[in-house]
């Protein structure tokens, strides 16, 4: 190792601000709790639709959009999916008759996904499993001055990270 490369190593090391034990304890819980949150999620989604967390929140951003559809490209920014693994998924959906894919009317390079009549029905029953389950596992377990704290916390690590917008 350089002279060079152990100073930087050494200044880097200097300037991270290391956790607390409690603040340490508090991002393990917090790891820990969002994992398994999002896991029984998930899991119940599975078990009462046959649909993914992933795929649920495809079905809502498709259900909130204009007419019920989105440009493939903006539709994986929204969900933050790579390309591929969108169209993976939407081609999913779509042999399960719940989205349709068409070109894009406005470009006919693009395509859209669009949410089918039978898919806004399949969503209309999830959404009961997944907000009864934010209900028990979220809300039951937070008094609603925690819950905003955690939601304004969420919104500024969002907007300093450039992240979706729900």
């Amino acid at each position: 190792m350089s002279e060079r490369s152990a100073g930087l190593e050494l200044t880097e090391v200097n300037e991270t601000p290391w956790l607390s034990r409690q603040q340490q304890e508090i991002w393990r819980s917090f790891l820990g709790g969002s994992t398994v949150l999002m896991d029984q999620l998930d899991r119940d989604l599975r078990r009462e639709h046959g649909l993914s967390m992933s795929e649920y929140e495809i079905l809502v951003r498709l259900s909130e959009a204009p007419a019920r559809s989105i440009r493939m490209a903006e539709l994986a920014a929204l969900v933050a999916h790579s390309r591929s693994r969108i169209t993976h998924t939407i081609a999913r959906l779509e042999k399960a008759g719940i989205v349709a894919r068409d070109q894009c009317s406005t470009d006919g390079r693009g395509v859209t996904a669009t949410l089918t009549d039978h898919g806004f029905g399949v969503l209309a029953h999830a959404a009961h499993t997944h907000v009864r389950g934010v209900h028990t596992y979220l809300l039951g377990n937070s008094t609603p001055e925690e819950f905003a704290a955690l939601g304004r916390i969420m919104e500024r690590i969002s907007a300093q990270l450039g992240g979706r917008t729900f």
